[in-house]
């Protein structure tokens, strides 16, 4: 059964259903409808998130692979408990890296038109 989790903002609330009734959850219900209050505040849900993308651009970004663009692509799921986490697909977690480079590997960066 779907569980309605309800987080508080800065500006207000939201609420965010879920698959399956986790830990941390406070019921509280409203005309026959059951929703859960979140342990903590939806933006600091997200702080392992940030976290791990910050982490994540840094092993990636410099070194020898030194690339222009570094585009990282998550799935995350929100947890009463654990506030957001990253999602798995099947067994793992899933996490998408695309790097791109606008010039030769190893080679200066590319002056922009007009310079």
């Amino acid at each position: 059964m779907n569980e309605l989790v309800r987080w508080q903002t800065e500006h207000g609330t939201v609420v965010v259903e879920t698959d399956d009734r986790e830990p941390g959850f406070q019921s509280v219900s409203r005309a026959g409808e059951m929703i859960h209050d979140a342990a903590g505040r939806f933006e600091d849900a997200f702080q392992n998130v940030r976290d791990a993308a910050e982490s994540a651009l840094a092993s990636l970004r410099g070194g020898d692979l030194d690339p222009d663009a570094v585009e990282l692509e998550f799935g995350v799921k929100l947890n009463a408990a654990a506030g957001a986490v990253i999602a798995k697909t099947s067994v793992e977690g899933h996490l998408k890296v695309k790097l791109t480079w606008g010039r030769p590997l190893g080679g200066p960066p590319e002056e922009p038109e007009g310079a």
